[in-house]
């Protein structure tokens, strides 16, 4: 077989189901060699997306997503969705051609250095230098990339080791990488310090961030909070380990979470760090909230712990191996004073100002379009001020919230959402941008209608780029530049472009019945949302 086929059959070997690409000459023999196997092939409209689509099949399928993407500009054009990945921890393998072997290094047409430019936020890159190589080179990309603190691997292949004969195929079972030995178990001695710890504590809080859910530890984290009573808050991409109406869990962190979960963090006497890099977003200031308190930080990553603040209680390892140890352990404890104080924090939440009647509460939106979702349904939150309103006020029953958190890239929510519908056809998926997010990808509109997904587009419309223009309001004393959107679209006219329906909300007046008629639309449909230019997060 050519090294093409091969590199279509080790995608087929990985029970890949789909992947999101775009053409180009260098990638050609890959793109003629998956005509024969069964994986579907979504074109999307620019690279970026491709890798974006590919993070949303991986987040919700819980395996590898895999995107594809030509030599040069394509292969630039990826960077960014890749960078996304990184931050998240989402793991991907990107596939991209490149020109002939022969002519690296001789700036030759649409080459580039994709290897050398993708550096910084990928795990692992290969530069495929003999079709021989390639199973054994694909075997270890997903392994990489699925392994350990999960991630990208960026695979460069030049187009005559594509259309280059191999001998004889043969899979690998197994990975042995000498220099990459991730650690899955925890160290006893450290676990038996954490129930050591929570036995003499009054206040502890779980702070669970996206590691949870990278790990498939929900279920464990639950049955452990519920277990010993422990309350529980969340990063931005913790959202979901928990139901938002769980008793036991008190909302988001950081600067754009809820006041009563951050006086939790600050008040407790023992704060367990899962899964989250203790970052600036969750928490602005790592050594004030845990100076009086004892800080349990657990991750996979070994680099991750000690990095922003030093924690009294490391353990490096699979989160969902580590709580499988912790519920093997008995605690003597009563946390319920503690419990009640937070309960009462959270009824001293002042309630949020209405907008102008004339316009629609973007919060009180949100929620009763949580409330009319499906019990399992996905929702994906573009960046902007619509992520800020999304994660205050989306309620996750049993499904799940996807978002940009650590890179927050804009244009997002619908390509994430079409690798979503693409992994889990059955599914109820809405994805919720604001206007300016929405035009980063609004082209996307025509992969969701040639290859038939049904996703639902919410755009809150303020004619801004809103969360850039309170914050000029707020620190240049409202002096905007260069975030006024004049000039965008009808967007019900673009909608009809594109043959798909378009609601309109101008205001809060039935409400409730135009989001279940938009809900029941069958087929992919876009709600244009009327929000108050002026309207704040805060």
């Amino acid at each position: 077989m050519l090294g093409a086929d091969a590199m279509a059959k080790c995608l087929e070997t990985e029970g890949v189901k789909a992947v999101f690409g775009y053409p180009g000459v260098a990638i050609c023999p890959f793109f003629n060699s998956m005509l024969s196997v069964n994986i579907r092939r979504i074109l999307v409209r620019t690279e970026q997306n491709a890798a974006h689509a590919a993070s949303g099949y991986a987040r919700i399928t819980g395996g590898v997503g895999v995107c594809v993407a030509t030599s040069g500009p394509g292969a630039t054009n990826l960077i960014t969705g890749i960078a996304t990945a990184y931050a998240d921890s989402i793991p991907l393998v990107c596939i991209t051609g490149q020109v002939d072997s022969s002519l690296l290094g001789s700036d030759v047409f649409q080459e580039a250095d994709i290897t050398g430019a993708a550096e910084s936020f990928v795990k692992y890159s290969y530069l495929v230098r003999n079709a021989e190589d390639i199973p054994r080179i694909f075997k270890e990309a997903f392994h990489i990339a699925s392994t350990g603190r999960k991630g990208p691997v960026l695979i460069d292949v030049p187009i005559d080791v594509q259309n280059s004969t191999i001998t004889k195929f043969k899979y690998p079972e197994e990975v042995n990488l000498r220099t990459y030995k991730p650690t899955v178990k925890g160290h006893a001695v450290q676990v038996g310090k954490v129930i050591k710890a929570l036995s003499k504590a009054e206040k502890p809080v779980i702070c669970a961030g996206g590691g949870v859910i990278l790990s498939g530890a929900e279920t464990e984290l639950r049955n452990f909070s519920h277990k010993h009573n422990i309350p529980v808050v969340s990063t931005m991409m913790g959202i979901s380990a928990m139901s938002t109406e769980d008793p036991l869990y008190f909302g988001m962190v950081g600067n754009n979470g809820k006041p009563y979960a951050n006086r939790a963090m600050n008040e407790a006497d023992l704060i367990m760090m899962i899964g989250a890099r203790v970052a600036d977003r969750a928490i602005s200031q790592p050594d004030l909230v845990t100076a009086n308190s004892v800080l349990v930080h657990i991750d996979v990553d070994p680099a991750e712990i000690g990095k922003n603040v030093g924690p009294s209680i490391p353990i490096v390892g699979d989160i969902k191996a580590i709580f499988e140890d912790l519920a093997t352990y008995t605690l003597n404890v009563d946390y319920s004073d503690w419990v009640s104080a937070l309960n009462e924090y959270k009824k001293q939440l002042p309630p949020r100002k209405k907008p102008r009647p004339e316009y629609v509460d973007p919060a009180e939106f949100i929620r009763i379009l949580s409330e009319k979702l499906d019990e399992d349904a996905v929702y994906v939150a573009d960046v902007g001020q619509n992520q800020m309103w999304s994660c205050g006020y989306h309620i996750v029953k049993h499904g799940r919230f996807l978002t940009s958190g650590g890179m927050g890239t804009m244009g997002y929510s619908i390509p994430a959402a079409i690798g979503v519908r693409a992994a889990d056809p059955k599914r109820q998926i809405v994805a919720v941008c604001g206007d300016g997010s929405f035009q980063m990808s609004m082209m996307e509109l025509a992969t969701m209608q040639q290859h038939k997904l049904p996703i639902k587009i919410i755009i809150l419309r303020n004619g801004y780029l809103g969360l850039v223009r309170e914050y000029q309001y707020n620190t240049y004393k409202a002096n905007y530049s260069v975030v006024d959107l004049t000039g965008s679209p009808d967007f019900s006219k673009l909608a009809s472009a594109y043959d798909i329906p378009c609601v309109r909300a101008e205001n809060m007046e039935g409400i409730e019945g135009l989001i279940e008629d938009f809900l029941g639309i069958d087929g992919p449909a876009i709600m244009d949302v009327n929000i108050d230019p002026l309207d704040m997060v805060k």
